[in-house]
């Protein structure tokens, strides 16, 4: 008996200290979703705050948290400089900050940043991306959509990779490539075993390309098809028996091996532009999308080549409301949930594709939502998080205000969520 009360209490003790990083975008599995137990379901801009930390800069790029740090990616407008930042997990306070570097600042969307691709991090390092203008270079070429702006400011861009220790000094920087696209820059870099990954999707000859952590020596790279800009990151889960790499853009739907960048299978289109990651869930890829036409559909994962006209699951051609362009979807259960730009949110059958209800929140959304015990966490650009029960149907539990615009998307971490606002970072919780 007394083994047994004495197992039952640690077995109590290692659950209640249990914690989860959040190292990537959308956390540990690529997906949203956190296995965090207590963490708050109501809040406000004065209530249930751990603290907050005024952030330096301008970023839409989401917080990381790996044990006792948190870091996020910023870029200084009149300083032209891009900048990274480790904060104490704990308390807030700013740790140290580097200038990744300093160049004019390329062309974007109105709705993008200079800062946008979230970092990575692991047991020993943090991975930055970024997009660097620079004078020409021989052998470099002008995108395909040039309007004369790239030529007159001589504006060549490239996308550059920066490894960091957790202390802040540099470990290696590479540049994968060329990178053009009118819009500016998103795609964060992915951790996978020994590798970071980078979407190199744009308006010129795209690529997927893994790199060392080490040391950043290119292990492998493919071409994209279409040579059509995209902004999205892949999603990395064993599907079928196999590991696989699934990611949207450059006008087509594909599957590569993660090890190898090896293509697996590839779906046509359905439509141009792609933002939103997609996630895995009751035997199926789930995805929405997108300009200049939206949809919502589903992939099964045990096809080879093009499995175009034998692999969609299903497919709902969608308005601009009943689709994502730029929030990632959620799935869970028997479920796949995925919040349109404009508001509402929607709720399907995963299996079928049958629409279980569709609910606007909030004015506009950016950030895409999590999943975590149960309840859907969906931010809005004004900084309202609505949290939800997750099920077939309509259940708002709570709405929680941050009085401060909002276009990142949350992390969930040691029982506390992680909010970057435009003025702040928000830690969410009791410490």
């Amino acid at each position: 008996m007394r083994r047994f009360w004495g197992a039952l209490f640690g077995f109590l003790i290692a659950t209640s200290v249990y914690t989860e990083d959040w190292p990537m975008w959308r956390g540990p599995r690529l997906d949203g979703s956190s296995h965090e137990k207590g963490v708050p379901i109501k809040w406000s801009a004065s209530e249930n705050i751990a603290w907050k930390a005024k952030i330096p800069g301008v970023g839409h790029s989401s917080p990381i948290v790996l044990g006792d740090r948190v870091y996020l990616t910023s870029a200084l407008l009149k300083e032209e400089k891009r900048m990274l930042y480790c904060f104490d997990r704990l308390k807030g306070t700013l740790l140290w900050e580097k200038e990744v570097f300093s160049s004019l600042l390329e062309p974007k969307h109105g709705l993008n940043s200079f800062a946008s691709s979230t970092p990575a991090a692991d047991k020993d390092h943090v991975y930055v991306s970024f997009l660097k203008t620079r004078k020409q270079k021989t052998g470099d070429k002008l995108p395909k959509f040039n309007d004369g702006s790239w030529k007159k400011k001589e504006l060549y861009c490239e996308m550059v990779v920066v490894c960091y220790t957790h202390e802040g000094k540099e470990v290696w920087r590479k540049s994968p490539g060329l990178f053009y696209s009118r819009h500016g820059y998103c795609s964060p870099p992915i951790l996978y075993k020994d590798l970071v990954i980078v979407n190199g999707d744009q308006d010129a000859e795209g690529y997927l390309t893994a790199l060392d952590r080490e040391d950043g020596t290119e292990r492998w790279r493919v071409a994209r098809p279409n040579h059509t800009r995209s902004y999205c990151a892949p999603l990395i889960v064993e599907a079928n028996n196999r590991m696989q790499m699934v990611l949207t853009g450059s006008l087509c739907t594909a599957s590569y091996d993660p090890d190898t960048g090896k293509l697996i299978w590839i779906v046509d289109g359905p439509t141009e532009q792609f933002v939103a990651s997609p996630v895995y869930g009751s035997g199926l890829f789930f995805f929405t999308a997108g300009y200049p036409t939206y949809h919502n559909w589903a992939i099964r994962p045990d096809g080879t080549g093009d499995v175009t006209k034998s692999h969609v699951a299903w497919h709902e051609k969608a308005s601009s409301r009943q689709a994502a362009y730029v929030p990632s979807p959620i799935a869970y259960d028997k479920w796949f949930y995925m919040i349109s730009d404009l508001g509402p949110l929607s709720c399907f059958d995963a299996k079928s594709g049958k629409r279980l209800f569709m609910e606007t929140l909030g004015r506009h959304h950016s950030a895409s939502p999590v999943l975590v015990e149960g309840h859907l966490y969906v931010t809005d650009d004004d900084g309202i998080t609505y949290v939800l029960k997750a099920g077939p149907t309509y259940d708002l539990v709570a709405r929680n205000e941050l009085s401060e615009k909002c276009f990142s998307s949350p992390a969930v971490s040691g029982g506390q969520i992680f909010i970057r606002t435009t003025g702040h970072l928000w830690c969410i919780g009791k410490n």
